[in-house]
């Protein structure tokens, strides 16, 4: 029977009422336990005052010596923009788009909160939020991402106390800094460079229509992965703008129907190697979270275009040094990982056909020819290796003994045209190698090169590999004996000799009687240079070594003679910087100055020259080395068409190639061998293995000017000698020789310049 209405309880009172009551009591508690869950909620939130002086993570940048970035690091890609610096047309999209009323409320819109909640009840589940801008910083800055009810109250919460401690300009300026992006972006600022490689204020209203619809989705609506989805977002950007006022009609027409030009833009690292050790500096300074969020600003000593040169130096000459290992043949299937160009140009192809004189390859979309001569590197496995390609040719091979249809090799574009390409043939090679040029005045390190490809190995050759350097040693040796007294004219005796269980030989397996000191280095004679070590002992060679930057512990036996000591590429190039610079130390380096996000310096290099051996000594050696060059194991740097001095290294079995040279602008040390010490190749030397990346470097950067050049001291003076005994020449005689001395050491009549041991029987003499 239906209730009457008049009926009333058992109380007394209509049931009208008591309802009443019930339902005001519920909503009391439930606004009590909203509150008291707001309030508990609200007990551990950060303090939004924090936000005043807030600092978002901040990238720091490495700069080439012109100011060129050339890295970066950092946990957030971010580039921090004053909001009166980024564009009105940016900061309207970014409202209309993300929170129309942002102007108008005070954190929480009540109206898209009411809306998103009846959204989410009806799914039974959280489809979709009512974020504001304020909240959403909220949450960068503070929360984390999770999608709950519990963080969607603190966000509000924190949201509500922002609006009341910032303006609305510094809400939107930290927002439009913060958020992400995609790509690696966050911020405005670099979402602009990522996308469109441009600077933040040149962007058009439509570029700033795609970057405002971002922060929703950034994945989703990537313009590289998802096009057609990142072009219906852009279009709903712009219909926002235009139904808000901020675009008229035509400026939408415009806007809409104007595509746009992405153009990706990944952080470059141009020189990795470089990069990295600046990095490794910048961790043991400054820490982790300095160097990755404190946004540094680095300027570092490398100068581009040298480097530039140095890479291609050396992966053309490891290219070429790997050759002579022999081919290893096609590719396994397995191994060919597509047919795009590598960093170094090289591609994969596919033979298609093979005569007797060519192949027929594709590689992508390119197909071409490589001619038999463009091969025959590779045929040295038919005939055996210590071949040159004219006796490779005299032998005749074809190409079908070389390649077969269906190989999958490496190819480079040797030249190209509408009717045809020609490719080279090409393999990727094993064989090792580092660079390292230095400035030899102010040890400022212009090009750094640790190995083939940083991406295939990080480990750094230039600085990190200790090798034995071979006779790339034996200047450290000379000088030492120079220092001593002797003089270029000093007569040394090439003969055979035994050290306990050791017998010293030469490359030539032959010995040459008396030479000269000078003669000695410039043929590098190792007999000789075992004795000059013995006479002159062991501890004078430390004692320089030592003061011209070489830090490794050296043998303490006659073998350091011959280079047996491993050091760094690094090292023994810093050294050869004292030659180029008047017998003067100065440490190498890479850092010119750091400074933090505001600009204050925290670092800044100082140049602190130390004298090593004097410059009439240093003079001596660099006029010794230049004969290197011009007569000896270096000649084939006499393409090189200004001055340069430098000396060849090889060691034991052809394990390890140096060459370390200088002109009077730059110093330059190459290393060239396996990570897993083996041969290069029977008479692979370093003549043959490091010195020809050595000539490519040096014929590829600026040249000394005509005032730089090896200037003698004033007390350098000349003399005419007998080369077979060291003798001042008779007059008249023919057979002589010009040689150099310091003042008061040449000689002053018919006398030999020979080794007296007994004069420096005061220093301890190690042996074998």
């Amino acid at each position: 029977m239906p209730l009457h209405p008049r009926r009333r309880a058992r109380t007394g009172r209509p049931v009208w009422v008591t309802l009443l009551f019930a339902v005001l009591l519920v909503s009391m508690l439930g606004v009590i336990g909203i509150g008291g869950t707001v309030w508990y909620l609200s007990r551990d939130l950060p303090d939004v005052e924090t936000l005043h002086s807030h600092q978002p993570s901040l990238v720091t940048h490495v700069y080439a010596d012109d100011g060129m970035t050339i890295g970066q690091f950092f946990v957030e890609r971010r580039i921090l923009t004053p909001l009166d610096e980024i564009p009105r047309e940016l900061r309207q999209a970014i409202i209309a788009v993300e929170d129309a009323r942002f102007m108008a409320h005070g954190g929480l819109d009540v109206l898209g909160i009411v809306r998103a909640f009846m959204i989410n009840i009806e799914a039974l589940r959280i489809r979709q939020g009512a974020s504001t801008i304020t909240q959403q910083l909220a949450r960068s800055v503070f929360l984390t991402p999770e999608r709950s009810y519990t963080r969607k109250i603190k966000e509000a919460v924190l949201a509500i106390h922002m609006e009341k401690t910032l303006s609305k300009d510094k809400i939107l300026e930290l927002y439009l800094n913060q958020i992400y992006f995609g790509h690696g972006a966050y911020g405005v600022a670099s979402a602009a460079q990522t996308y469109f490689s441009k600077d933040i204020s040149t962007l058009s209203a439509a570029e700033s229509a795609f970057i405002a619809g971002l922060p929703k989705a950034p994945a989703l609506y990537s313009p590289f992965r998802h096009p057609e989805r990142s072009q219906r977002r852009l279009r709903h950007v712009l219909k926002r703008l235009h139904d808000e006022g901020f675009l008229t009609g035509a400026q939408y027409g415009e806007a809409i129907s104007t595509p746009l030009k992405y153009r990706k833009r990944e952080p470059e690292v141009i020189a990795p190697y470089f990069v990295d050790a600046v990095r490794q500096h910048l961790l043991s300074t400054y820490g982790e979270s300095m160097v990755y969020k404190g946004g540094l600003h680095v300027q570092t000593t490398l100068n581009i275009a040298d480097h530039q040169a140095a890479v291609l130096a050396v992966r053309n000459g490891l290219r070429s040094l790997d050759k002579q290992q022999g081919y290893r043949g096609p590719l396994n299937p397995e191994q060919a990982d597509g047919f795009e160009a590598s960093h170094d140009g090289i591609l994969q192809a596919v033979v298609n056909k093979v005569d007797a004189k060519s192949a027929v390859v594709t590689a992508g979309d390119l197909t071409g020819t490589i001619a038999l001569e463009d091969m025959l590197w590779a045929a040295r496995r038919l005939i055996g290796p210590d071949v040159n390609e004219d006796s490779v040719l005299l032998k005749s091979p074809s190409a079908d003994q070389i390649l077969s249809a269906g190989n999958i090799v490496e190819v480079a574009v040797k030249t190209t045209s509408d009717e045809n390409t020609q490719f080279t043939l090409e393999q990727t090679p094993l064989v090792e190698g580092a660079l390292m040029a230095i400035d030899p005045k102010t040890g400022s390190i212009r090009a750094m090169v640790g190995g083939y490809d940083f991406n295939r190995s990080e480990y750094n050759r230039a600085t990190s590999a200790n090798r034995q350097p071979g006779s790339a040693f034996k200047p450290i040796i000379y000088t030492a004996a120079l220092q001593a007294g002797m003089t270029p004219a000093t007569i040394l005796i090439d003969s055979p000799v035994v050290f306990q269980d050791w017998r010293p030989e030469n490359y030539e397996k032959k010995f040459f009687g008396t030479v000269t000191l000078r003669d000695a280095l410039v043929h590098s004679r190792n007999v000789a240079t075992v004795k000059l070590l013995q006479t002159i002992g062991v501890r004078r060679v430390h004692e320089l070594a030592q003061s011209m930057g070489i830090t490794t512990m050296l043998d303490v036996y006659l073998s350091l003679a011959l280079g047996s000591s491993s050091m760094t590429l690094e090292e023994l190039t810093s050294a050869y910087g004292v030659f180029a610079n008047q017998g003067i130390y100065v440490r190498p380096y890479s850092i010119e100055s750091v400074r933090d996000s505001e600009g204050v310096v925290l670092e800044q290099h100082k140049h602190n020259p130390t004298p090593a051996i004097s410059a009439e000594t240093a003079y001596l050696i660099t006029n010794i080395l230049e004969d290197v060059i011009q007569h000896g194991t270096g000649r084939q740097a006499k393409v090189i068409p200004y001055p340069v001095a430098g000396k060849t290294g090889t060691t034991n079995d052809f394990t390890d190639g140096w060459f370390i040279g200088y002109s009077p602008r730059v110093v330059t040390g190459v290393w060239a061998g396996f990570d897993r010490i083996a041969s290069l190749g029977d008479k692979i030397s370093g003549a043959r293995s490091a010195l020809p990346i050595w000539i490519d470097f040096m014929k590829n950067i600026e040249p000394p000017t005509d005032e730089e050049r090896f200037i003698p001291p004033d007390n350098i003076v000349f003399a005419q000698i007998d080369p077979e005994t060291g003798f001042l020449a008779e007059r008249g005689a023919s057979d002589t020789k010009q040689e150099i001395f310091v003042q008061g050491s040449e000689p002053i009549e018919h006398t030999p310049q020979r080794v007296n041991p007994r004069d420096f029987f005061n220093l301890d003499h190690a042996t074998p």
